[in-house]
């Protein structure tokens, strides 16, 4: 089971690695964690992606608000936020199949970021399913590297709003 977990904490130092060394402490399994500034600059967004079983999971949230420097912790279905990912992938690449890696960067939306003789570099951006649908649609390439961002979440205030007025 997989949960999905929207943090705002205070923006000081250690904060992410608190929260880190608490869900990893428990044995929950980090499947990824992104951190960064939001509109205070007092507080930071930290979003958070843990696997385990049921009876675990149910536990994380307990646990995170007892750290002192969290403000807000909030589980979120995926249904109810909004969510991103940014992967960056360089793939070895000859000249004559360019053209093919071009057409599926534009399919999804993807930017070539770097180009040479051999390789070129994608920024994708989007959901994490289209994110793996470009490094699919990739898998005939040879992969040099990847560095993926991680789930990035915030609440749908759309939902919400509606919910209230229900």
């Amino acid at each position: 089971m997989i949960k999905m977990i929207s943090l705002l904490v205070r923006n000081r130092p250690g904060v992410l690695s608190h929260v880190a060394g608490l869900v990893s402490r428990r044995g929950y399994n980090v499947e990824s964690i992104a951190a960064g500034p939001t509109e205070n600059e007092s507080r930071t967004r930290i979003s958070l992606v843990v696997s385990g079983n049921e009876a675990a999971l149910s536990q994380v949230t307990k646990q995170l608000r007892k750290l002192i420097d969290c403000i807000e912790v909030r589980d979120l279905k995926y249904s109810e936020a909004v969510t991103g990912e940014v992967a960056l992938v360089t793939v070895e690449v000859a000249p004559e199949k360019r053209l093919e890696i071009m057409a599926l960067a534009n399919t999804f939306g993807a930017r070539i970021v770097d180009l040479d003789e051999a390789s070129l570099t994608l920024q994708v951006v989007g959901s994490i399913n289209m994110v793996d649908m470009v490094i699919n649609g990739l898998s005939h390439c040879r992969i040099k590297s990847m560095a993926r961002t991680g789930l990035v979440a915030l609440p749908m205030d759309s939902r919400e709003n509606r919910e209230r007025m229900l």
